[in-house]
């Protein structure tokens, strides 16, 4: 382009874009993107240690001056071969250095022990579960429990279940301490109404969580322990690390959802010719009101009942989940009919205004199993001889009506 004299010098907006800083004539560069590398996907937009933008931009200038477009591309490559090879380093070094404070492979570290003892009372039916104290994890971490509130500490309490059929009506807890990582509670909970048969085919579960007055409580860890390790009245001491929460057998039938237990008495008396049922307690029996409490009162029926005369009810017992009934029931009925029948007996909880709440219940007889079959039996084996045991209740009782 000529130039005439005294014309100033006009430049168009690609060349003003295209304009070298270093010093010299103007050298438009072929594209502005090369002031600009494009990294692949995945890599951060820091490049390598390199020299400074101005630094950079003189040495572009001075390879483009000497080497030409061959040279260009050979930048290119190494630019890239760099950026490369940089992330990799700082990721082999994250590799190389894992964060300690971060690592949570470990349960028995992170989320503490916890000491406690058990006892099969078997005269007594009872099951005794001790716990004592959280005792320290592994040193590196924080002494005691893992900490769950913002002041670094937590208010822990211990809460058991007996799976399956695990539900409110089987859940016992103990107190909270407030603001410790090293908790020692010495409290003894007590489940009622363990037979034999829970012995071989219940789990305890012992979950210790954190308590919190304005969201939902925490979970912190929990242990499982087969009742069937258990020798009968010999106490078993535990020290056992707390793991993380785990998955509730969902297959379990609903039906079988425990409710509580009831300790029942039979027995056939001969002078009477009758047959003699005592409702003698209730134990763990579920929570139907909103005070957290029940009003139970027992009902029993002798099937089949063709002239719906077999229905007997003991008294309502206020506020509580385990009453105290001691009353007994007298079916008059020959020996011999006994085997054809089914003893079926139903827990309500009573309200006023509205319909009563079925419990649970639980049917003895020749088309029980378990438990419940052989306490029958061992009723028709010893006439005059009263015959106690304890039975689960469930949330459905075939055969029985719910309606009160």
């Amino acid at each position: 382009m000529t130039q005439r004299k005294g014309e100033k010098t006009t430049i168009s907006i690609q060349e003003h874009m295209a304009i070298d800083v270093c010093p010299g004539p103007i050298q438009p560069i072929k594209q502005i993107s090369d002031y600009f590398p494009r990294y692949p996907r995945g890599l951060p937009p820091t490049a390598p240690p390199a020299l400074s933008r101005a630094g950079s931009l003189r040495s572009s200038s001075t390879s483009q001056k000497s080497e030409g477009p061959q040279a260009d591309a050979n930048r290119d490559e190494d630019d890239l071969d760099q950026a490369f090879g940089a992330t990799a380093l700082v990721a082999s070094k994250k590799e190389e250095e894992p964060d300690v404070e971060g690592y949570d492979s470990d349960d028995s570290t992170t989320l503490g022990t916890l000491d406690f003892s058990l006892l099969y009372d078997q005269e007594n039916n009872a099951l005794h579960c001790t716990i004592n104290k959280a005792k320290l994890p592994v040193p590196r971490y924080k002494k005691g429990l893992k900490p769950m509130d913002h002041n670094g500490l937590s208010d822990p309490y211990v809460k058991l279940h007996l799976l399956p059929g695990a539900s409110k009506a089987n859940k016992l807890r103990t107190k909270t301490l407030r603001n410790t990582l090293n908790p020692v509670w010495s409290e003894t909970l007590t489940y009622y109404g363990i037979t034999d048969e829970d012995m071989v085919r219940k789990t305890l579960r012992i979950s210790v969580c954190d308590e919190d007055k304005f969201r939902h409580n925490e979970f912190i860890g929990e242990t499982r322990i087969p009742l069937k390790k258990l020798k009968p009245n010999q106490t078993k001491n535990f020290s056992n690390c707390l793991e993380k929460q785990l998955p509730i057998d969902k297959t379990d039938d609903k039906s079988l959802e425990e409710r509580g237990r009831i300790m029942i008495s039979l027995k056939y008396s001969s002078q009477k010719s009758g047959l003699v049922v005592g409702i003698i307690r209730c134990a763990h029996l579920a929570a139907m009101d909103a005070n957290g409490f029940s009003d139970p009162y027992v009902k029993t029926y002798l099937k089949p009942d063709e002239n719906k005369k077999s229905k007997h009810k003991t008294a309502v017992k206020k506020k509580t989940l385990n009453p105290e009934f001691n009353e007994e029931f007298f079916y008059e009925i020959k020996y011999a009919d006994l085997s054809k029948k089914t003893l079926e007996v139903t827990v309500w909880d009573y309200d006023i205004g509205k319909s009563n709440d079925f419990i649970g219940g639980v049917s003895l007889g020749i088309n029980a199993s378990g438990e419940r079959l052989k306490h029958w039996f061992d009723c028709l084996k010893n006439k005059d001889k009263k015959i106690e045991r304890w039975h689960t209740l469930t949330n459905e009782l075939p055969g029985s009506g719910y309606n009160d």
